[in-house]
């Protein structure tokens, strides 16, 4: 009888090394208050929805008036920033020692072209023998002045350039000239716009 009851050895030795499924081993191993996540769990977290997200939205095309308008917007933009800082021709320290020199002084350049639009009336054949006499004396008085004024100028601008800058890299004649014809420029109309008032000392 009691042989009936006894379990046999190799009944134990099954069952101490029954195998544990990798789910049981890793539930066995973690420890206590562990929550698995959603990945062991199975389960693939949602997206989030683009329900509440604003859609990109194409740019309005511009009307031919509105195009019209950003060009002339554009161009008014351009032209104050020309007027104010110039372009590259009138960048350095030199150049802009010659503007004042020039902008600090009244220059017969500014009447030149004024005077050469009286000289061409004057001149013509129809007018009499004494107007065409003074007009061509006051184009030969204007030519005169310019040239007069454009030496006086380009004499300032040499001996304040060799007392400032004596290492300067900038050519003479090229700033001579620069100066000369912004001498003949009427003075609302040059740009870079005049920083110094007339008679300012330089």
């Amino acid at each position: 009888m009691p042989s009936l009851f006894r379990r046999k050895s190799t009944d134990l030795v099954d069952e101490a090394v029954t195998p544990v499924t990798p789910d049981e081993e890793s539930s066995t191993a973690q420890p206590r208050g562990y929550t698995p996540s959603k990945k062991e769990l199975g389960r693939v977290t949602p997206k989030r929805p683009s329900a509440g997200r604003r859609p990109a939205t194409a740019t309005k095309p511009m009307t031919k008036e509105e195009q019209r308008e950003h060009r002339r917007r554009l161009r008014a933009e351009a032209s104050a920033e020309f007027r104010r800082e110039g372009g590259p021709r009138d960048r350095g320290p030199e150049r802009l020692l010659a503007r004042n020199v020039v902008d600090s002084r009244r220059t017969v350049g500014t009447w030149f072209f004024g005077g050469a639009l009286i000289v061409l009336i004057g001149s013509n054949a129809a007018m009499p023998p004494i107007v065409r006499l003074v007009s061509n004396i006051l184009w030969g008085a204007l030519a005169l002045g310019v040239v007069v004024d454009s030496f006086l100028i380009s004499r300032k601008i040499r001996k304040l350039v060799r007392e400032r800058f004596p290492n300067t890299g900038q050519r003479m004649g090229s700033l001579y000239l620069y100066a000369i014809m912004r001498s003949i420029t009427f003075r609302r109309m040059r740009a870079p716009e005049p920083r110094v008032n007339i008679g300012d000392p330089v």
